[in-house]
């Protein structure tokens, strides 16, 4: 059967897979989860995330909340916006 059905596409095996998470989001799990800080600890402890996964900030939406930051990888425009509310971002690995 192998012979019969041919590999189609190309699956790149040096992919990094991220949990995305935008700045607009960000204010409703703070309210919902009382999250004092954004990290993939948090997430995990929440279940929003599982213990491996990779997080990663965008810049779509508004932020208000003022929490600090601890995650894998952020946009440009996602640090100008988190800094400017008043928070602090970290890029862990």
């Amino acid at each position: 059967i192998q012979r019969r059905i041919p590999k189609r596409g190309f699956t790149n095996t040096r992919r990094v897979a991220y949990k995305v998470f935008n700045v607009g989001q960000i204010d409703q799990l703070v309210a919902k989860y009382g999250l004092t800080e954004f990290s993939p600890e948090t997430l995990f402890v929440n279940g929003l995330v599982s213990r491996t996964d990779l997080v990663k900030v965008l810049a779509q939406g508004e932020l208000k909340s003022k929490i600090p930051f601890k995650v894998n990888a952020a946009s440009e425009k996602a640090k100008q916006v988190i800094e400017a509310a008043g928070g602090s971002l970290e890029i862990v690995q």
